[in-house]
């Protein structure tokens, strides 16, 4: 018996999670707990406080022997500096003082596709069953804060993993309406080129939102409008009191706004044509995930009219190659921490 501590930590706030790994490849949640990023100077007290609790609660004492944390930024030789934390990791630094053999820093979507594997069932949504084939590629999209893609090469029994920065492609506009939004956001923000994760993110979903809204294609509803304006005059602030993207969302949900509900049609299309094109450069027969902040929490809008799965396969002479990629939406949120748990196990 093993003990592996997982964390994903993120700017607003760190998961950890103390696992027991048998014999076999079963892993055993004991403790977990949520904690407040800021609050913390860094990583080390945190996980100590963690570790005292877990103690305390289940009443013996826990030493770690391995550790792999999540992080939200680019992890470069097993150490990062956060997006948004004034954090500087170091995996030997944190084996040193942690008392622990091993400690690997991963990016948070890397671990989301460490994490694809350790899913059950329901922790699935299927849009498209494809043929499957056990060998080959994985591919993993996840539209939240940005837009994270990457995908998994078997090898051997196991899966590597491989981030990449498709979401900083350029986005690719396939009608009059989507040529506009471009137009739109290069006027607006004065740059030469658009990525596909101004479009398909959080910031995305407000970005259509905005731009339908000056083309005046529907009225707004004063409460959502309050909303957006108040996020429109808190620009440049790091920390916002309030979240356009979700209030947008939970309006066309309710079907009560209708300007909302034309923002999350687009967003949804725009979304599901760039899981397409993802899949079109992987071919990945191993599946297709549909992870990060947004998917699950929209899934009557991504099962709308079939309005994602017909973006995804709308791919002219070879939409019979995407046709057969299964495709599926991940709805367990901590999906990047069972990913981290998986990682600490192999170390």
């Amino acid at each position: 018996m093993t003990l592996l501590l997982a964390g994903d930590t993120g700017g607003t706030k760190t998961i950890l999670r103390l696992v027991k790994a048998s014999t076999g490849t079963e892993l055993q949640t004991l403790h977990q707990a949520t904690y407040t990023s800021r609050e913390y100077a860094d990583l080390v007290p945190m996980v100590r406080e963690f570790l005292a609790s877990a103690g305390k609660e289940l009443g013996e004492k826990f030493a770690p022997e391995k550790a792999c944390f999540a992080i939200a930024g680019p992890v470069v030789n097993n150490s990062v500096k956060l997006t948004n934390l004034p954090w500087l990791l170091d995996g030997h630094r944190l084996e040193q003082e942690l008392g622990m053999v091993a400690v690997s820093l991963i990016n948070d979507f890397a671990a989301v596709g460490c994490g694809v594997s350790g899913l059950a069932p329901a922790d699935l949504h299927p849009l498209q069953a494809g043929q499957f084939q056990p060998d080959a590629p994985i591919a993993i999209i996840g539209a939240g804060t940005g837009l994270g893609e990457g995908f998994l090469i078997r090898q051997g029994d196991t899966y590597q993993v491989f981030p990449s920065e498709g979401g900083h492609a350029d986005f690719a506009p396939r009608n009059e309406l989507e040529f506009d939004l471009l137009q739109y956001l290069l006027d607006k923000y004065q740059i030469s080129r658009v990525s596909v994760e101004r479009v398909v993110s959080g910031q995305g979903v407000v970005a259509i939102y905005q731009f339908l809204r000056d083309r005046q294609m529907a009225d707004e509803s004063p409460d959502v409008a309050e909303v957006v304006r108040t996020w429109e005059q808190q620009a440049g602030r790091k920390e916002k009191t309030v979240d356009p993207a979700a209030t947008i969302a939970a309006a066309a949900l309710a079907k009560r706004d209708p300007l909302c509900e034309e923002t999350m049609e687009m967003f949804v299309e725009a979304y599901g044509a760039e899981a397409g094109n993802l899949a079109l450069k992987l071919l990945p027969y191993g599946g297709l995930y549909v992870a990060g902040g947004i998917a699950a929490k929209i899934m009557p809008l991504i099962l709308e009219k079939g309005r994602f799965l017909q973006a995804f396969t709308q791919k002219g002479r070879v939409t019979p190659l995407v046709e057969r990629v299964p495709v599926n939406v991940v709805l367990n949120p901590q999906v990047g921490l069972i990913g981290a748990a998986i990682c600490a196990s192999r170390l």
